[in-house]
């Protein structure tokens, strides 16, 4: 192994510089080498994008490569502050080293290549790079050195050597694995290239077809693991995911705003990110339901409401139908279109690709009387104005009728069908008078699900070709049905923790929320090692898992550093302050997590002391210290977190023990804990 070489400062200029700084000199040599490269590289391609438009062929086609072009310069984008590549791999000349026998690769965050198109730095997910996270003493994989470098705002300061085919392997002993993982983090949330352990590195280098399930303990990384694995896919399989797109699914904004510059730093530009309520924002919220009720609406149950409702719009009586056609008198029996609509009813399609299929049989069969007697094919226009004959519009409105998603709800909730619900749970979601219109229709958050729900019956979703959803123990059914629709013909990362569950519907059995999700089948893998939270902090919020009714393996953390502090106070608003001050006395961020109430109050002292904060979903500002609500704090990480008043969050929510085991896995470095109200029994002691 090579120490550090930051330890090893060559101080007199009279002294021959040694060989661990020579070796140093090289790499920081190579760093700045691959720095221009990489300039050059987007030079490259922003002299491309100004004169694509010179040499396509038409507008399409240089609209097309206008965007692949703002695309790769997006791409290209260099952060001083981020290093290039962060481990080198040397290849031994073992049978293992196959084809790169003797060859040496730095493995970084994208590909660099040199003007000759030599690569400089190897991206991570290439397949050779995988050697840098599962190479071992017992299994080197070809590999003689593996590499770690340490950086300092964007500067190479030192490396560690691991001789793997000596049987030399530093694990977590690492100083500079475990300094990368323990960094103070101001911001949002970074990548974890240089720290990925082999076990989260199976899950992001599972196959694009495979759909997982992550049931993930605080600080196992899950998040990261998700989100590396759609930036491994969309390297692996780029065109076809270009296409079909990539989806993230978060709990809330300010969580998306938390993670939102990982994959751009990964040179990931392209991907969908969006809640639930994003993407299924149909018509506007203007009421709000009991919790009762939307526990009716988030209920699988729904979903046989609706399709039975609207199942009951098809029949009624059909008669023979006669179409004039100038001089021409085209007839249909009524046996025959029985059958017509008896056959696409058996096909099961989506309600209104029915109707249309019903449209074209019907004018498939005046097609053909008319070729029978005129000996010739007619054209699109008379297909068309056959299509829309009032004799055809009449018969499709009489068997078939058009129903649009916000009509079908509305049928349901002015007078909720008996049969699937209970008579208690009909009147909870019914609506207390009929909306004039469906204009001015009172929406609530839950009925868009009820809305999606319904357009999924009537027409078909364009699906992604890989969705990650993370917080997904807070789906319900109906949600999970939305994403299902829109990962029909994708694979899906489900990503969360049964223990963190805080909505009404919360999920207590993954495999549940993946059959409503359509992926019955997927692997649940747990982790439960973890990087980020303290050991202390961890043992601390493990006391509420006995009584929060989920069997999920207990975290353990690998951090033995950090500091937990509970503190009975008479001033919540000064004691939290003055916390707040010590805090910042540290490197990184400062997070004031309280019940949603207590916030503007805590807001208001930390201004009053000359602390300037902020709100979780304020992107814009530098401030170190933010103030969150409870209610939005999953998720997100800060390197100290100050928890005022338990009780109070426990006491708002009927699953409040479950968002205080939320609350108190936040910190990264530092908790403290304050109250005035007794803490929570399990945790007294």
């Amino acid at each position: 192994m090579t120490l550090p070489a930051d330890h090893l400062v060559n101080t007199d200029a009279t002294e021959p510089a040694s060989d661990l700084e020579t070796d140093l000199d090289g790499e920081r040599a190579h760093l700045t080498a691959s720095r221009a490269a990489l300039r050059r590289m987007r030079d490259r391609a922003e002299a491309l994008f100004s004169t694509g438009g010179n040499v396509a062929g038409d507008a399409y086609t240089a609209e097309t490569l206008g965007r692949t072009l703002a695309r790769r310069v997006a791409e290209l984008a260099d952060d001083p502050d981020t290093p290039l590549f962060f481990g080198r791999l040397d290849f031994g000349s073992s049978p293992a080293a196959e084809d790169h026998a003797g060859h040496r690769y730095h493995v970084g965050r994208r590909h660099v290549t040199d003007d000759d198109g030599e690569p400089m730095v190897l991206d991570w997910r290439a397949p050779v790079s995988r050697a840098f996270y599962r190479a071992s003493a017992r299994e080197p994989q070809g590999i003689a050195v593996r590499r770690r470098f340490g950086f300092a705002a964007g500067l190479l300061t030192s490396f560690e050597d691991e001789h793997l085919d000596r049987g030399e392997e530093l694990g977590t002993a690492s100083r500079i694995l475990t300094a990368e993982i323990e960094r103070p983090r101001v911001g949002p949330m970074r990548d974890i290239v240089a720290t990925i352990q082999p076990e989260q590195d199976e899950l992001v280098r599972a196959d694009l077809d495979v759909s997982i399930c992550v049931q993930g303990a605080p600080g196992t990384g899950k998040t990261a693991v998700g989100l590396h694995r759609a930036a491994y896919l969309l390297y692996l399989h780029r065109e076809r995911l270009r296409r079909s797109g990539v989806l993230v699914v978060g709990p809330n904004r300010a969580f998306l705003s938390y993670i939102s510059a990982v994959l751009p730093a990964l040179g990931e530009v392209e991907v969908e990110q969006a809640t639930v309520d994003d993407l299924i924002a149909a018509v506007r919220v203007r009421a709000e339901d009991s919790t009762a009720a939307a526990t009716v609406k988030h209920d699988a149950r729904m979903a046989a409401v609706l399709a039975t409702a609207l199942d009951a719009h098809i029949g009624g009586d059909v008669e023979p139908m006669t179409v004039p056609d100038g001089s021409y008198r085209w007839r249909i029996g009524a046996e025959v279109l029985r059958r017509l609509v008896d056959d696409v009813r058996a096909e099961n399609l989506p309600y209104g690709t029915a109707r249309e299929r019903i449209r074209a049989r019907v004018v498939s069969l005046l097609q053909r009387q008319s070729e029978a007697r005129r000996g010739d094919s007619p054209n699109d226009a008379w297909l068309r104005r056959m299509g829309k004959a009032k004799q055809v519009t009449d018969f499709l409105d009489q068997v078939w009728p058009a129903v649009t998603p916000e009509a079908l709800v509305a049928e349901i909730l002015i007078d909720p069908p008996a049969g699937v619900l209970t008579d208690d749970e009909r009147e909870l979601i019914r609506w207390p008078a009929a909306p004039r219109s469906l204009k001015s229709a009172k929406w609530t958050t839950a009925d868009l699900v009820l809305v999606d729900e319904a357009a999924g019956l009537i027409e078909r979703r364009p699906s992604f070709g890989h969705v990650v959803v993370d917080e997904a123990q807070d789906l319900s059914a109906m949600q999970a049905r939305a994403i299902a629709r829109r990962s029909e013909h994708g694979s899906i990362t489900l990503l969360g923790d049964l223990a963190q569950g805080t909505a009404p519907w919360a999920a207590a059995d993954w495999r549940e929320t993946l059959r409503h999700l359509g992926k019955p089948d997927a692997e649940v893998v747990p982790l439960t090692i973890g990087f980020r939270v303290p050991a202390a902090v961890v043992a601390f919020a493990n006391r509420l898992l006995p009584v929060l009714a989920v069997d999920v393996p207990a975290a353990r953390s690998l951090r033995n550093d950090g500091g937990l502090t509970i503190e009975a106070v008479t001033d919540l608003e000064a004691a939290m302050v003055d916390e707040v001050r010590a805090a910042l006395s540290y490197d990184g961020s400062v997070g004031v997590i309280a019940a949603d109430t207590a916030v503007d109050g805590l807001r208001a002292a930390l201004t009053k002391a000359g602390i300037e904060n902020a709100t979780a979903d304020d992107v814009e500002s530098e401030a170190r210290v933010t103030v969150v609500p409870a209610s939005v704090v999953k998720g997100l990480e800060y390197d100290h977190v100050v928890v005022v008043e338990p009780a109070a969050i426990v006491e708002a929510e009927p699953r409040g023990l479950h968002r205080l085991y939320v609350v108190l896995t936040r910190a990264v470095s530092r908790l403290a804990v304050l109250h005035t109200a007794p803490l929570p029994a399990v945790l007294r002691d």
